[in-house]
This record gives C-alpha cells, sequence and structure tokens, in this order.
C-alpha cells in the first residue's frame, strides 16, 4: 500500500498530496452553485473540510486517491483529480474537479491523462470508470476529450449516473 502521496507532473501541473492551504480553493469549490447540483452533500465549512480530509485519508487507507492539482506557474490550486472508491462504489472511479476559476482550462483532462498512466503502471490497473450525472456536460465532456464511452448507466446513492469506460493507456496492452 502506498502511504505517501507520490508527486505527479503534467506540462502544466504538479499532482500531490492535500495540504491545508488548499482548503480555501476546495471550499470555493464545494460551495458553488454547479458543484453541489452534481455532488450532493458538497457545501461550504465543516463538510467540505471531512470531505477534504477524506479525500486525502483514502490514500492510507486504499494506497490510492485523489491528487490535490497546482498549478507550475504561480502554485494555484486548480482542483482535484484521480481515484475514488468508496465500500458502495462498485470499482474505482477516475474522478475530477476544478475550482470554478480554473475550469474550462483542460486542466482536469490533462491531470486524468497522467492518472490513468499512473493506474497503469503503478497499480496494474487494465481499465477505469467514470460515473458521471447526464448533465453535468463539462465532466461529459473532459470523459469525451479522455476516449471513454457511455457505457451504462448506474445507480449509486439514489442517482442515476453515466457509466464513462476510459480506454487502457498504450503502456497496459503490452
Amino acid at each position: 500500500m502506498i502511504n505517501a502521496v507520490p508527486v505527479l507532473e503534467t506540462p502544466r501541473l504538479t499532482l500531490r498530496g492535500w495540504r491545508e492551504t488548499d482548503f480555501p480553493g476546495f471550499a470555493a469549490f464545494c460551495a458553488d452553485e454547479a458543484t453541489r447540483r452534481f455532488i450532493p452533500g458538497a457545501e461550504t465549512g465543516p463538510k467540505a473540510w471531512q470531505r477534504m480530509c477524506g479525500f486525502a485519508g483514502q490514500w492510507s487507507l486504499r494506497g490510492y486517491g485523489f491528487w490535490a492539482l497546482e498549478r507550475k506557474d504561480g502554485g494555484a490550486f486548480v482542483g482535484y483529480a484521480g481515484f475514488f472508491h468508496s465500500p458502495d462504489w462498485p470499482e474505482p472511479e477516475l474522478g475530477w474537479g476544478a475550482v470554478p476559476a480554473h475550469r474550462g482550462a483542460g486542466f482536469v483532462t490533462e491531470a486524468a491523462r497522467r492518472i490513468r498512466t499512473f493506474a497503469c503502471q503503478n497499480l496494474g490497473w487494465k481499465t477505469l470508470v467514470s460515473f458521471i450525472h447526464p448533465e453535468n456536460h463539462p465532466s461529459v465532456q473532459v470523459a469525451l476529450r479522455l476516449g471513454a464511452t457511455h457505457e451504462r448507466d448506474h445507480e449509486l446513492r439514489d442517482m442515476r449516473l453515466g457509466a464513462w469506460r476510459h480506454p487502457s493507456p498504450a503502456q497496459c496492452h503490452d
């Protein structure tokens, strides 16, 4: 099991473990109306703190989790991307979220590509899924840019979500 969060790099981002200083940006993400529409229970204050701590803690419990995304040019907290696997989830999910100020810039797509390669090379995973609310058009667009295809609908926590299956990175086909 991986206890320390590995640091990953992309051309514009550093993917790293969570820091307390990420909380204001993460709280802004959770307080955003678009976030709350598609992520039930996301809100400001203590609930946002609990969610962030859960993201950080999954690394200790599962050996994988969400990375905090930091811009290389200035160090701004951009959002998060990585793996979510609650006991009620059918398999590990590749998920992402960007703070409102950094949406639409391709940061989560860039991070998710790097994370898929990590899953293949370091965890031995051949496939990943993203569970996305059908009305969450920005996340569906990210999945499409990543080459994911809609596999089926899935009921999770009283929500109907689309299961988007990601292609395996080329390194996994060897």
